[in-house]
């Protein structure tokens, strides 16, 4: 049901024998970012601790107000940020696009971190309020409105995925939902920062109520009509928990807070005379989800166990006096209602809880809904997380809280038939527990933060470990990559539970090679998708730089006309003048016409060899929608080449007479004309292969790199053996070529590649580069270029990588 994926920790850190009271945070973005805080202290005389993962600071340093952010595919790669908080970080929040993240502190003090040149391992602050002196205790960005519903049971593509009627929590001229976040102070005060357009903040504070008191645990969730919903707690079971409705506002250039008192409730466990005084600390206080704010999780616990409560906010009918009773109703008058707190559900007696992650993913809880999950066995999204104080893990349904699966953690000793821990005998010092613990935006994987600062990921089986047939497995895993394909996140998480042997079929091209290359099997899949995504991109960037003779050209644009070519003559069919272009964006585009150029001799060279599909290139030979692009950019190479010889594919030739432009158009047009109907697919002839076998003794056939080395941890944790890493440490598997992959299909050399630019580095690149976190593509930071036409190449791929990934910062002799 659970299992570890990997553990990552500092190296040479020593065990602490005590319990920290420093509390730990931790945050999962939608982009698989992780970012935490440790509550380890670098001091002069701790000599034990190695410092190297630090960067630009000086001993000694509190490492409780550093901010730590991983990749989930790379988590020895940590990029430390001296925060300048002065006391200890208390909330991480990211945003909704997952780019930016918030930090707050014990003093008040909230800072706004952003991507520095859009690299994962380069932050910097961008924005920063406070309120002096005043803790802050819940953090949160305001809702910007977008919110989905997911229904497992849906077999229409449409049907899965209703877009909910929900009010951003404040809007713009034109509807457009501003930017901002929210806190909550431990004195009871809630203050908005608000982000002008114009990059200035607008801020404001309010106290929740007339009567200010002081507030140990609170929470913030959203309602569809644009309010906030605030819930706090003094920290004391037998105090009520309080909600309050807030309200912003923009009035004359200044922000507005309102608060409204709304119901509050008492813990049933104080309300037991067995209970009564066996919990007496509120110690978790948590929405179910950020835009329900009718349902809300409560924990009370003492130094030996926790209780857990589910409540849920309920119109119910106000009780009329039985003087009334008996009066006749008015027409139309209806009985009044109210609203008003009633328990859901609650658990028995537990070990006392160390931390609680709650799901992301916004599935559907309806009747029918509930019923095809049950049938189905999908959970994702309907079970929340608690970490016990013994190390171990459960996971309850939202709803009944009804224990959904276990995992043991390795300070935990209790298995099934065992009395329970908090009867056990406990040994000397405190067990290795989770102090921060936070679901991954599909449900699929848990990230925890122990008390020794170790961070351990687990992949939750969306079955719960209930054994499931393959097709239904597989529809729960493309469910959730739809869903991925939807939103825009990231969906490294799904692939932690596709196996090498699973053929998955999917609408997107990045998340086909992602997956072809959990197996060496698939590796040439891989490549041919990677290669698919450059194919595309340098069609459409070349095709753009077309534009008509006269601007009244009628029907068609150039490009369009293009694949209207069906004879070799393309020049009489054409209007040449159409695609004339100016000399020095085509020299500059030189490298991706020559990656076009090579590609097409590549593939033509293995036509003999189309029985092999384990060889790059043999998911083209059949793809008439891709011979088709590369045939109409063979024909705007042609004709540029008109004007500017120094732009066409630079080939070997065994002969100095020969055309290799024409021989390449002549015999593509052919291995097109063979799959251009998709409905009557043909063999190629005899002719055709004989003369593509005749190709490499007259030209010289390039070894194509289309697959960049991944070295993330997606294509090692197939296995079931738990991965040991550590922070600043790069792990490759004992007796494993962490290049094999990459180097499957390519001749032994030590080049280094530009996989964007298509150039040679050379052996020992001097150029700072940067590599894509998801496939490992690897470019260069600064660009060489300075025409405008090879600048907007670079531009699209700024923020992020052919494939979706995202970018992170590499040393040159990495590269």
């Amino acid at each position: 049901m659970m299992e570890i994926a990997y553990v990552c920790e500092w190296e040479n850190r020593p065990k602490s024998n005590h319990c920290p009271s420093i509390p730990l945070v931790c945050s999962w973005s939608c982009r698989n970012l992780i970012a935490f805080t440790t509550d380890l202290k670098n001091e002069e005389e701790d000599k034990g601790i190695d410092n190297a993962f630090i960067t630009n600071i000086t001993r000694p340093v509190d490492l409780s107000h550093m901010i730590h952010i991983i990749d989930t595919d790379h988590p020895w790669d940590v990029y430390s940020i001296n925060s300048g908080h002065n006391e200890v970080i208390s909330c991480l929040e990211w945003d909704q696009s997952g780019s930016r993240l918030l930090s707050a502190d014990g003093d008040g003090q909230i800072k706004c971190w952003g991507m520095s040149e859009h690299l994962v391992n380069s932050w910097e602050c961008t924005q920063s309020s406070s309120v002096d002196g005043d803790p802050i205790i819940a953090l949160s960005w305001l809702h910007n409105g977008v919110k989905l519903a997911l229904h497992s049971g849906s077999t229409n593509f449409g049907e899965k995925f209703s877009r909910v009627k929900f009010s951003p929590s404040l809007t713009l001229f034109g509807g457009k939902p501003m930017e901002g976040w929210l806190a909550v102070t431990v004195s009871g005060l809630v203050t908005v920062s608000l982000l002008k357009p114009n990059g200035t903040l607008l801020t404001a504070s309010e106290s929740l109520c007339r009567l200010r008191g002081r507030v140990a645990l609170a929470d913030i969730a959203f309602t569809g009509g644009g309010n906030i919903v605030v819930a706090a707690t003094d920290g004391s079971s037998s105090s009520p928990v309080q909600f309050y409705k807030v309200c912003v506002s923009v009035v004359n250039e200044k922000c507005r807070i309102d608060t409204e008192l709304l119901p509050s409730l008492f813990m049933r466990c104080t309300t037991d005379p067995v209970r009564r005084d066996k919990y007496p600390a509120v110690t978790h206080l948590k929405f179910l989800t950020r835009e329900n704010s009718e349902q809300v999780l409560l924990c009370a616990s003492s130094q030996m166990g926790s209780i857990v409560e589910c409540w849920s906010l309920r119109k119910e009918g106000l009780p009329v006096n039985n003087i009334f009773q008996h009066r006749s109703p008015v027409v139309g008058e209806k009985q009044p209602m109210i609203l008003k707190w009633r328990i859901l559900s609650a658990t028995n007696d537990l070990d006392r809880v160390s931390a609680v992650a709650l799901p992301k993913l916004p599935i559907s809880i309806s009747n029918t809904d509930l019923k095809v999950a049950s049938d189905t066995k999908f959970f994702p999204g309907l079970g929340l997380a608690l970490a016990f104080h013994d190390g171990s893990i459960q996971i309850l349904h939202r709803l009944s809280l009804h224990t959904m699966g276990v995992f043991y953690g390795s300070g935990s000793s209790q298995r099934v038939g065992e009395e329970p821990a908090i009867k056990r005998q406990r040994a000397g010092g405190p067990m290795q527990h989770f102090k921060a613990l936070q679901f991954s935006w599909t449900s699929l994987a848990l990230v925890g933060v122990d008390n020794h600062g170790k961070l351990h990921m687990l992949r939750v089986s969306p079955s719960m470990g209930q054994m499931l047939d393959m097709n239904t497995l597989l529809r729960h895993l493309l469910f959730l990559l739809e869903y991925c394909m939807v939103t825009g996140y990231d969906w490294w998480d799904v692939l932690l539970h596709a196996q090498p042997g699973m053929v998955l079929s999917t609408r997107i091209v990045a998340v086909k090679a992602s997956l072809c290359k959990l197996s060496s099997t698939t590796a040439a899949r891989a490549c041919d998708f990677h290669a698919k995504l450059l194919l595309i991109a340098i069609s459409s960037t070349l095709k753009s730089l077309l534009r008509p003779h006269v601007l009244n050209t009628p029907d068609k644009s150039p490009g369009d006309r293009l694949s209207e070519i069906y004879i070799d003559k393309v020049m009489i069919n054409l209007k040449t003048e159409e695609f004339v272009l100016d000399g020095p964006p085509l020299q500059s585009l030189q490298q991706l016409i020559q990656w076009v150029g090579d590609f097409v001799l590549y593939l033509l060279a293995n036509l003999p060899n189309q029985g092999s599909n384990v060889r790059p290139g043999f998911g083209f030979l059949r793809d008439g929608a891709s011979l088709g692009m590369l045939r109409e950019m063979l024909v705007m190479i042609r004709i540029w080449g008109l004007l500017k010889p120094g732009c066409l594919p630079i080939y070997t030739a065994t002969s100095d007479n020969q055309d290799s432009m024409f021989l390449l158009f002549r015999l593509l047009t052919k291995l097109w004309l063979c799959s251009r109907d998709e409905t009557h697919l043909q063999d190629p002839d005899e002719i055709l292969i004989d003369e593509c076998c005749l190709l490499p003794s007259q030209l010289l056939v390039p070894t194509m790199d289309w697959l960049p080395v991944n070295d993330g941890v997606i294509t090692k944790v197939q296995s079931k053996h738990i991965l040991r890493l550590q922070f600043g440490k790069p792990f490759s598997l004992p007796g494993l070529n962490p290049n094999a992959q990459g180097e499957m299909f390519r001749t032994p050399t030590s080049q280094k590649v530009d996989h964007l630019r298509c150039l040679h580095l050379g052996m020992s690149p001097t150029e700072d580069s940067k590599a894509c976190t998801r496939c490992g593509c690897v470019t260069m930071l600064r660009s060489p270029n300075k025409t405008n036409a090879m600048r907007q190449w670079e531009q699209r791929w700024i923020k992020n990588c052919l494939c979706g990934g995202l970018w992170r910062r590499i040393p040159s002799t990495c590269t």
